[in-house]
């Protein structure tokens, strides 16, 4: 068993989880057109639910907060991108591809903003008093929540509202009988180079290697005399921005949203957290790639199955790893 397991990490480890569950729904579904097609939508979607779930790992490994009111700035996120774009109007439905992304990257980064400044108000105001008490944590961002629904329910009304989707990015780039949506290669193109710039700063800058140890022993770096509390704010905004971000990506995706979108991504980010293991950017990663591939592979597949497919997956992965895959803090 020992000599099974060194071989299986050599060749990779966890980290060929996602081709082996390529290759498995390959020879299931039969269709290389389809699969690939389904493959895509999988990275695409992975993409998106990891820059919602990779602040949540950091913020609970870092900070051991309990945050349930992580999705409330996807709710947010996804409701500002929906109405800088609508107030671009023709700059996003012209014919003009600069004009295109301009105004999309206008309500990304308004959407980001409005994360990061509302993170901070977030951890000062909610998160500060209750550090240390994963019950009262439970509650009081359960609670926020709740008020944040209301607010966007108070100010953007129940009605659904339509996200429009810039034109240059609405075509699908077709390769043979494999037609493939730009939007989802835009989307799997940001989650990459935020996982790029995040992996950089994490391993290659001084701020990174404390946040790095804080989330391995916390203790010891204040015992250093480094004021830990301090990247607390950072990280939180971060966190948030980075959740922000990801609802005006998952708003675009979806192409329709509610107030009920925060609460429905939630699920799906913490079987992210709770499969990649809790501190881990690259553990976020892998588990949203899993997270996204298996939940097109199985609605296509097994329809029926499709709303219960994740947490089947979450169930296996824990039975086998009980820490996660790839946790940065082990108890």
């Amino acid at each position: 068993m020992k000599t099974l397991s060194a071989t299986f990490e050599r060749f990779g480890g966890v980290m060929l989880l996602p081709v082996a569950l390529g290759l498995i729904a390959f020879v299931l579904i039969g269709r290389p057109s389809t699969w690939m097609t389904l493959t895509v939508a999988g990275l695409a979607m992975g993409m998106m639910i990891f820059l919602m779930a990779s602040g949540l790992s950091l913020i609970f490994g870092l900070m051991d907060v309990l945050n349930f009111g992580h999705s409330a700035f996807v709710s947010f996120g996804a409701f500002i991108a929906a109405s800088v774009l609508a107030w671009f109007g023709v700059w996003v439905s012209g014919g003009s591809a600069a004009m295109n992304i301009v105004a999309l990257m206008a309500a990304i980064a308004a959407a980001t903003a409005f994360g990061a400044l509302a993170g901070w108000a977030f951890e000062r105001v909610i998160v500060k008093p209750v550090y240390k008490d994963h019950l009262r944590q439970i509650l009081i961002t359960m609670g926020a929540l709740i008020v944040a629904e209301e607010l966007i329910l108070m100010i953007w009304g129940g009605a659904p509202i339509p996200v429009p989707r810039p034109a240059a990015l609405t075509g699908s780039i077709v390769i043979g009988d494999v037609a493939i949506e730009l939007y989802r290669i835009f989307a799997f193109a940001l989650g990459l180079v935020v996982y790029i710039a995040m992996h950089f700063a994490l391993n290659r800058t001084r701020i990174g290697l404390l946040i790095r140890a804080g989330v391995e022993n916390r203790e010891m770096v204040e015992a250093l005399g480094f004021r830990i509390d301090r990247l607390f704010i950072a990280v939180f905004m971060a966190g948030s921005a980075l959740a922000a971000m990801g609802g005006a990506m998952w708003a675009g995706y979806q192409g329709l949203i509610t107030t009920a979108i925060g609460s429905e991504m939630m699920i799906l980010v913490f079987i992210v957290v709770i499969i990649g293991g809790l501190g881990s950017i690259e553990g976020s990663l892998l588990g949203a790639i899993l997270v996204g591939l298996m939940a097109n592979y199985v609605a296509f597949l097994f329809p029926k199955m499709s709303l219960a497919s994740n947490m089947i997956l979450m169930m296996a992965i824990l039975l086998w790893r009980p820490f996660g895959l790839k946790p940065a803090v082990k108890g």
